[in-house]
């Protein structure tokens, strides 16, 4: 990505929100199209010239409140008014770069010019990531129904000298934060306050930066899975094209065409062509089905994310070249809300069949390996509690699986009688997204160790080189140490994407 990103509310990419995100630093630097400018500036006079009527949000009050005239004097106290009262979120803060994600896309929204805000108002967002001014978010509170409102509330406080921010990792009020970075707060116009925070900004922030993780990790699963069979002197025989040719999923034909590759040339295979084995477990034989299956849901959950970044969520929405202001739901969290029920449920998938295959090779019943994948066994343990606490992770993606769009709870006197739960599903993908990262690097140790029992044959080309790099970080096992070293490790070199190919 170039130095500088300009934002037109249209053609945001996940892989741009996630640089942003991670450019803590501010190195790159977004600002405003100038198209978006005008078509802003349309919008705002559309929005002033129709002030004698009561509008939602502009000169009137909130939910059931909305009926209730608020005169001309104080529609910019109204708007502060939002924003102190809605800045009720509690529980531990939001990351740093799901905070900057946040923010780029509340301002991309706005961007497109159905709000009737200002380009200022934008311009004081994004002077947020481009002065590394990063708002103190508390990430519970929002039911995710008229957007994040609690969250969103909390970021747009540090836009006018309220709230909690960090600038230069140091937690400090907003107004000394701003001062800090040479910036000056800014002053809200009616509707504004309530285009900050009207959106699905904050479970979509989470959402993206936990999916792009998972499709990483999506593709490591194939290379660990494929260390695994060749450590447990498996088959590739299951993954023939033939076999999945007549069952055409997209994802379970592409994952056995990679495990083929990642197979191709073993030495290993080619020392037991011929041996006593039928069938190998479910847990390697149908990679293609489980991981398939997942990656067709990381490709339907993309697609929603792709049209959720770059969608108007306020209200209410200005249409100039319609000659109508409209109230509706945009606002509503449900799309994001079941897709981040649909990737932790993929994703816990991903941590169920890697600790089957973790399990296979520290059991001598089941493999032919040492127990434990020790060679002293007694006197040392080995692998036994990597297995262990891989088997308490998986457990516990259980809980968190079960869904939170199914749940719904009416807020504002009933007037929000049902409610989507979308950022508390995009934490718990995040969660779970998490805890099976580190069960797929519980698998790479297990199965880079199984490999010492094959020497001196050598697995596959592609198996060897991600052996290799664990190899540089984690020397085999010989005697029992503390294995939590070597899990972060490895999961460090996942996170490096040494082991993504």
């Amino acid at each position: 990505m170039s130095e500088d990103c300009t934002l037109d509310g249209s053609s945001l990419t996940l892989e741009a929100i996630e640089h942003i995100a991670y450019d803590q630093e501010a190195k790159t630097k977004i600002k405003l199209s100038l198209s978006a400018q005008k078509k802003m500036n349309q919008s705002r006079e559309f929005l002033c010239s129709r002030l004698d009527s009561p509008i939602y949000g502009v000169n009137t009050g909130f939910g059931l409140l909305s009926k209730v005239k608020v005169s001309d004097e104080k529609l910019g106290l109204l708007q502060i008014n939002l924003l102190r009262s809605s800045a009720a979120g509690v529980g531990k803060p939001l990351s740093i770069p799901e905070v900057r994600a946040a923010i780029l896309l509340r301002a991309n929204t706005l961007t497109q010019g159905y709000s009737g805000v200002t380009p200022e108002l934008v311009d004081a967002l994004l002077a947020l990531l481009n002065y590394a001014v990063h708002p103190w978010i508390p990430e519970q509170g929002s039911v995710g129904a008229s957007g994040d409102l609690a969250p969103l509330a909390h970021l747009a406080l540090v836009l006018i000298g309220e709230g909690k921010a960090y600038y230069q990792e140091k937690l400090y009020t907003g107004s000394e934060a701003l001062k800090k970075a040479g910036l000056k707060p800014y002053t809200l116009l009616p509707k504004e306050g309530l285009s900050l925070i009207n959106g699905t900004q904050i479970m979509t922030a989470i959402g993206v930066l936990a999916f792009l993780k998972a499709e990483s990790l999506s593709q490591m699963a194939d290379i660990a899975g494929a260390m695994t069979v060749e450590a447990f002197a498996g088959s590739k025989t299951p993954y023939d094209p033939a076999i999945h040719r007549i069952r055409p999923h997209p994802g379970q034909v592409e994952v056995a065409s990679h495990m083929l590759k990642l197979l191709e040339n073993s030495e290993i295979m080619q020392s037991h062509e011929h041996c006593e084995k039928i069938q190998d477990p479910y847990s390697l034989r149908c990679i293609p089905q489980v991981h398939g299956a997942i990656r067709d849901v990381l490709k339907q959950v993309r697609k929603t994310l792709e049209i959720e970044i770059n969608s108007v969520t306020d209200n209410p929405l200005v249409f100039t070249d319609e000659n109508k202001i409209l109230t509706g739901g945009n606002f509503h969290g449900e799309y994001i809300a079941i897709a981040m029920d649909l990737l932790c449920i993929a994703v816990a998938e991903l941590a169920n069949i890697s600790e089957r295959r973790l399990e296979k090779l520290i059991n001598p019943a089941l493999s032919d390996l040492p127990a434990f994948l020790i060679k002293e066994g007694g006197l040392n343990s080995g692998l036994m509690l990597v297995q262990v606490s891989a088997a308490a992770l998986v457990s516990e993606n259980k809980i968190l699986c079960h869904p939170a769009s199914v749940d719904s709870i009416p807020t504002s006197a009933d007037k929000e009688d049902h409610v989507s739960m979308g950022p508390i599903a995009a934490r718990k993908a995040r969660e779970v997204v998490e805890n099976t990262w580190n069960v797929i690097a519980m698998e790479f140790f297990a199965a880079s160790q199984g490999l010492e029992f094959r020497k001196p044959l050598k697995p596959a080309r592609l198996v060897e080189k991600a052996y290799t790099a664990i190899r540089e970080k984690v020397p085999p096992v010989t005697e029992d140490r503390a294995f939590y070293e070597d899990i972060h490790a490895i999961s460090n070199l996942m996170k490096l994407k040494k082991l993504l190919f």
